[in-house]
């Protein structure tokens, strides 16, 4: 897993590596991005409401977007997890090459290993993440 650091739109900094003993989920989204707007719902209710107030944070990274553009979206989506800006698309080629698709979810385990990916929006692979996360925060 590298190390990176990023600022959430709250103003916090934070380091990937000071996030260790935490699973941690990180999302990649965007406005224009028709399955993140079907995703992102459920992260909110089947994840971020439910593993909260664990061993867990979440970040959603902005996928090359204004500031004005991604707050306008957060509001539209209704989230209340995180998130962070990604507007050169920095953060995302860590993870993946560039013009890649951007719906993806990447799961860290506490041990701060990538420990499970997802791609798209397949409600069989979204269920298996959420027993992954629910495995990796009874470890």
């Amino acid at each position: 897993m590298p190390n990176f650091e990023f600022e959430l739109l709250d103003g916090r900094k934070i380091s990937i590596n000071d996030l260790k003993g935490n699973v941690i989920l990180i999302q990649f989204t965007a406005s224009w991005c028709g399955v993140c707007r079907k995703e992102m719902p459920e992260l909110e209710k089947r994840i971020w409401q439910k593993f909260k107030n664990e061993d867990f944070f979440m970040v959603a990274f902005d996928y090359m977007e204004d500031i004005t553009t991604a707050k306008e979206f957060i509001k539209e989506t209704q989230i209340t997890y995180p998130v962070s800006m990604d507007s050169e698309g920095e953060i995302f080629n860590l993870f993946s090459a560039p013009k890649q698709g951007v719906t993806r979810n990447i799961v860290i385990n506490k041990k701060g290993e990538i420990y499970f990916l997802t791609r798209l929006f397949d409600p069989d692979e979204f269920n298996e993440m959420i027993l992954k996360i629910q495995s990796e925060l009874q470890s």
